[in-house]
């Protein structure tokens, strides 16, 4: 199994210190992205929205300025999900219908990251509603993987996903609810981070048919970082959150681990099953200890049904299900509480273990079709299953609010996998530093 090799291209946070020693200009890092998106964009499709020449406007203001401990970001060039609002580029979420929303403001994330120097060269694609795991809608067409064309890059972060995997820029900001930075992480061979419910503020990444009125960040769904390193995606986090964060770290011979393999809901496909069995030999070695099952764990099969009932009634926002029924707001109340016990359920299981590995999803990327995958079916060791039940290692970390770093494990032929490092809430830097360490030793 080979390492998918981001280590060849620069991270954020090696370009910030390139451009702070005078190696690099703000200009000439902006200039070299766009270079390489020009390039290579023809074949992906992943940069959807281009504000190159702001881009270029406000490098050259830059290189008469200086970095600071305020801009550990001095200068790098990145792009952004095109859900999030950037003042004076059009935000569609994949509709035709929202072609001319052009956005007043800048979205939460936007201006923390401007403010910490981040230049932003334009926006990614999504699925229509962002509810899929392909990125391809009418507005802007289909992203493609950067390890093969003839599949998915992931969703809704696809475009996220595949600008950082094909070298275009050094890191992304997307968000997740069923997978939706996980999976492409996964899908195309780099980092992502699912974080904990409620740290980073989802203002002015709002569906166009609020028409700039803002609306409330409802449940399950989170902002987080993509990017080539776990560095970066800890220097991201700590710029967008919130709320003060601490970072726990142990070496792996201290670490107890629950590696979670299989899911009641759905089979792990061979492809999924072969790099994460042959990660947990690897870090047993290492002196982890790794257990494969526990009596403390919450019903899975229970969790998932728990999961993509609040799931759906979050997407679709009180609107009536295919049945025609409208959830109440006692049924809302009563998955608050299902919620609430399977946050303590987890919380619990914490104090014995320090962190839980699992799949992000139970296939590789999945090839192209018409339709959304969750409405069809995926290949699994050759039977066809459900799409939707692929949902579950989703909602393994999102129904109880976890945070979930997601790190590349290796490939199973050309297509990469990866690993979900969970750990318990509001541990975010823990499990990025975990899935760090996890990553030293798989590929040292």
């Amino acid at each position: 199994m080979a390492y998918p090799k981001l280590t060849d291209k620069p991270g954020a946070i090696e370009t910030a210190a390139r451009i702070a020693a005078g190696e690099l200009s703000a200009l000439e890092a902006v200039d070299a992205a766009i270079a390489r998106i020009e390039h290579l964009d023809t074949h992906i499709n992943a940069v959807v929205v281009c504000d190159f020449d702001r881009a270029r406007d406000t490098a050259k203001s830059m290189n008469r300025s200086a970095p600071s401990d305020a801009t550990p970001l001095f200068g790098v060039p990145m792009t952004i999900k095109e859900s999030f609002d950037i003042a004076g580029l059009p935000t569609t979420w994949g509709h035709q219908a929202h072609r001319d929303n052009i956005a007043a403001h800048d979205s939460a994330v936007v201006r923390k990251l401007k403010a910490a120097g981040v230049i932003f060269l334009g926006k990614t694609n999504v699925p229509p509603d962002l509810a899929d795991w392909q990125s391809n809608n009418p507005v802007y067409g289909r992203t493609n993987n950067p390890h093969d064309h003839e599949r998915s890059p992931g969703g809704s972060s696809g475009g996220s996903a595949a600008a950082v995997a094909s070298g275009m820029v050094p890191c992304e900001f997307g968000t997740d609810i069923g997978g939706s930075v996980r999976v492409p992480a996964h899908f195309c061979g780099v980092w992502g981070h699912k974080t904990s419910w409620g740290i980073i503020s989802k203002e002015g990444h709002d569906h166009p048919l609020m028409a700039g009125r803002g609306a409330h960040d409802g449940a399950l769904s989170i902002a987080g970082p993509l990017a080539r390193n776990a560095a970066d995606l800890s220097l991201l986090l700590r710029l967008t959150s919130d709320r003060p964060l601490e970072e726990r770290r142990a070496p792996l011979s201290r670490m107890r681990l629950l590696a979670l393999v299989d899911h009641p809901e759905c089979e792990t496909d061979d492809g999924v099953r072969g790099p994460l069995e042959a990660a947990l030999d690897t870090l047993r070695r290492a002196g982890a200890t790794v257990d494969t099952g526990s009596d403390l764990l919450p019903d899975l099969a229970a969790q998932h049904a728990d999961y993509m009932r609040m799931l759906n009634v979050a997407m679709a926002r009180g609107a009536p299900g295919k049945d025609g029924k409208r959830a109440s707001a006692t049924d809302w109340f009563n998955m608050l509480d299902l919620q609430y016990r399977n946050e303590a359920a987890w919380a619990k299981l914490f104090e014995t273990y320090d962190f839980v590995l699992a799949p992000p999803a139970p296939v590789l990327a999945v090839p192209h079709r018409d339709g959304r995958v969750f409405d069809g079916e995926i290949e699994i060791n050759g039977r066809q299953v459900r799409g939707a039940s692929g949902l579950c290692w989703a909602g393994l970390a999102t129904f109880p609010n976890l945070p979930s770093t997601v790190l590349p494990l290796g490939a199973t032929g050309a297509l990469p996998c990866g690993m979900q490092v969970m750990g318990p809430r509001w541990s975010d830097l823990s499990t990025i530093a975990a899935a760090e360490a996890i990553g030293q030793v798989l590929h040292s």
